[in-house]
């Protein structure tokens, strides 16, 4: 498998305040990572990081050459008098590689090219960040609570999506979510955030794991296992690495 991000031993103040501490993960083509914890556990954070938006003050950060990251926030405000249809919104991407037609065919939302971007029901509004997303054919996503807003059928039925199009187009996925067991029949790798990893691996490890119970309220949940991820590629030494400290 082709490696496309690494992050080795990350961490980032902020004021003074411990936001991360001791990061490192990896992510391949064709992998979805997901990133659960409680609010304040450094999530979004994690996320900034990766895209360039954050600094961090320790560690490193590697990314293939020429990565083409796709990123869908965790909202998206725009005035609700602001003349705009989905299809002029989609239009205003750049760097683009397929077309708005084709972005809106691979998420099913084809029938909304007309639609005034307000008018967008919560799932219909995400799939159309994933749509624009799409455009610029990324090798990696990168989703901010991509289900934000949508009911618990919506989120099922979103979740089942992106892991089509990982499939589809043998990208990576980085992910934040709220609900792990909501995920679990649509990621490869959790990692389970409070500031650092408190424990990471298959979903069904993570969601048995005393940390994850703890942070969750799930004291029944007390059986740990321990999961080892290993990868193995020909570009370890090669590409964009941003030292952050």
């Amino acid at each position: 498998m082709t490696k496309l991000l690494e992050l080795t031993d990350v961490g980032l103040n902020i004021e003074h305040n411990v936001i991360l501490e001791d990061i490192s993960l990896v992510l391949e083509r064709g992998e979805i990572l997901t990133i659960v914890g409680p609010n304040g556990a450094g999530k979004s954070s994690l996320i900034k990081l990766v895209l360039g938006l954050n600094r961090g003050h320790s560690g490193t950060i590697w990314q293939k050459p020429g990565l083409r990251i796709g990123y869908v926030p965790q909202k998206l405000h725009i005035d609700s008098v602001l003349p705009l249809t989905v299809a002029r919104f989609m239009s205003l991407s750049h760097g683009r590689r397929i077309t708005v037609a084709q972005a809106l065919a691979k998420v099913g939302a084809e029938r909304l090219a007309d639609r005034a971007m307000q008018a967008l029901s919560g799932g219909e509004m995400q799939r159309i960040l994933l749509a624009r997303a799409l455009m610029m054919s990324p090798e990696l996503l990168i989703l901010d609570e991509p289900a934000q807003g949508v009911d618990v059928h919506g989120q099922t039925e979103l979740y089942a999506l992106i892991k089509q199009l990982t499939d589809e187009l043998q990208c990576g996925v980085l992910m934040v979510s709220h609900d792990l067991h909501l995920v679990m029949a649509s990621t490869h790798k959790v990692i389970c955030l409070n500031q650092h990893i408190c424990c990471h691996g298959e979903p069904e490890t993570v969601a048995r794991h005393p940390e994850f119970a703890r942070l969750f309220g799930r004291p029944e949940l007390a059986q740990l296992a321990v999961y080892t991820h290993h990868h193995d590629c020909d570009d370890e030494h090669h590409g964009d690495v941003r030292h952050v400290g």
